[in-house]
């Protein structure tokens, strides 16, 4: 995933046709434009005149809990043949027209879906949308490029490897999951990468990659009406396609603590303990990224997003100003079904794994006896708010959310967010600690190094 740039230059877009009568457009809030092609299509529109630039996303509906046994990765992977380009738009030759108009491009592969975007100046914005029209529907993967993208994801793969923080979460996930897609890292485990075939993955991409399945989202300096009738000339004459069957395997609750160490090279310890969190839609959630946020900062939704301190919270008084850790962080994410949060320990040199377990969940026994303070609670949900406010402010950021919404099941997500959390209540932090942190729930997990050195990246 790249950096958000762009060129503050342009004009204003040169659309002047007007929208077919095909499209039911809804109005929002904000200057939103909500609307679905009769391809199944949906539109997401957010005008905004603050400088001349548009960013476009194209999401789909389809992430690594989409893949099963013998296709993990498929999802990442065809995220890299979208680079390899069309016969109308050479791979090699996209990246040098973006770059010419002063843009960005990226994409990533997350959990539960996959996007693309553009952020380019606004007079531009016409190759952003025949582009990914086109690659769509028109996505080459062609043999000879499969196979180098084989070597670059293995190599990636093995990259990650030597990363003592990739092997403890790969464990963990393991170890979490038995039946859900959420089982294996988004990049898919090495046999997976190195058997699947040309064919597997063309599939893959023909079941999800349908206009029925996929959500275009804009924000920018652009006029509604003409940019619609410009999506209805590109989007709108793709075929629907067949709605995709994502899986559905609902993970079984954890009902016995697990405990795993993970050893290997390096000098560091690390210490994760993770409980199954609410997924994004569930009421619970905003409860929950209010504990994060008192317990170790708040967490980044946003894939662009900084972050901001923690040394305000409990666990960064408890375990780094009482030099147990030398860090602390929390990892909340904003998932389809239940995932993981995890609190994250780098371990202080002088502690071992079992005097930092304890001195975690003695904080945690503090947590569980009562109800946080309401001053107290009421700093981190405004840490969680302000973190959340500085990640939509970009043209960029606005787009993402928009389309991000909707991964997660409306834009009433986005629109309601800060609403919800600013009525969190300090009961309603002490019930979900004490429900999602009770002992059976929780999975710890240690990396041990063995002193060896880690391997030089470089190197392979």
């Amino acid at each position: 995933m790249g950096v958000a740039r762009a060129s503050f230059f342009g004009l204003r877009l040169p659309f002047s046709h007007k929208p077919a009568l095909s499209i039911t457009i809804a109005r929002m809030p904000a200057g939103l434009t909500d609307l679905t092609l009769p391809n199944g299509l949906r539109v997401l529109l957010r005008e905004i005149h603050t400088a001349p630039l548009i960013s476009q996303w194209l999401w789909l509906r389809v992430g690594s809990r989409d893949e099963l046994p013998g296709r993990t990765g498929a999802s990442h992977w065809v995220e890299h043949m979208f680079f390899k380009g069309t016969p109308r738009f050479p791979g090699g030759e996209l990246d040098k027209a973006i770059s010419r108009r002063g843009g960005v491009w990226n994409a990533m592969t997350y959990l539960d879906w996959t996007a693309y975007y553009e952020t380019l100046p606004a007079a531009e914005i016409d190759l952003a949308l025949e582009m990914e029209a086109d690659r769509l529907l028109n996505a080459a993967f062609a043999e000879p490029d499969v196979e180098s993208e084989r070597t670059v994801i293995i190599s990636e793969r093995q990259g990650n490897e030597n990363s003592p923080l990739f092997k403890l979460d790969e464990a963990i996930q393991n170890a979490a999951f038995s039946t859900h897609g959420y089982q294996h890292e988004i990049i898919g485990s090495r046999a997976d990468l190195q058997s699947m075939t040309r064919a597997d993955l063309y599939d893959h991409y023909r079941a999800y990659y349908t206009p029925a399945n996929a959500v275009l989202a804009l924000a920018g300096d652009f006029d509604t009406p003409a940019l619609l009738a410009r999506i209805e000339d590109l989007y709108g004459r793709l075929p629907a396609g067949p709605p995709p069957q994502r899986p559905q395997r609902p993970e079984p609750p954890q009902t016995e603590p697990i405990r795993l160490t993970v050893t290997g090279p390096g000098e560091t310890t690390f210490l994760h303990l993770c409980v199954r969190a609410p997924a994004a839609s569930h009421p619970d959630f905003y409860a929950f990224m209010a504990l994060d946020s008192l317990l170790t900062g708040p967490s980044n939704l946003n894939m662009f997003g900084g972050g901001i301190s923690n040394r305000t919270s409990r666990l960064y008084h408890a375990l780094v100003e009482g030099e147990i850790a030398v860090s602390v962080a929390g990892g909340l994410q904003a998932t389809l079904d239940p995932f993981l949060y995890t609190i994250h320990l780098t371990l202080n040199p002088r502690h071992t794994p079992a005097s930092a377990e304890a001195a975690l969940l003695t904080a945690l026994e503090i947590l569980l006896a009562a109800p946080p303070d309401p001053a107290e609670l009421a700093r981190a949900v405004k840490q969680a708010r302000a973190l959340f406010a500085y990640g939509s402010e970009s043209i960029t950021n606005q787009a993402f959310w928009l389309g991000f919404s909707e991964m997660l099941g409306g834009l009433a997500w986005f629109e309601t967010y800060l609403d919800h959390l600013a009525a969190v209540t300090p009961e309603d932090v002490w019930r979900v600690a004490r429900e999602y942190f009770a002992p059976a729930r929780r999975i710890l997990g240690v990396y041990q190094p063995d002193g060896t050195p880690l391997p030089d990246e470089d190197a392979e």
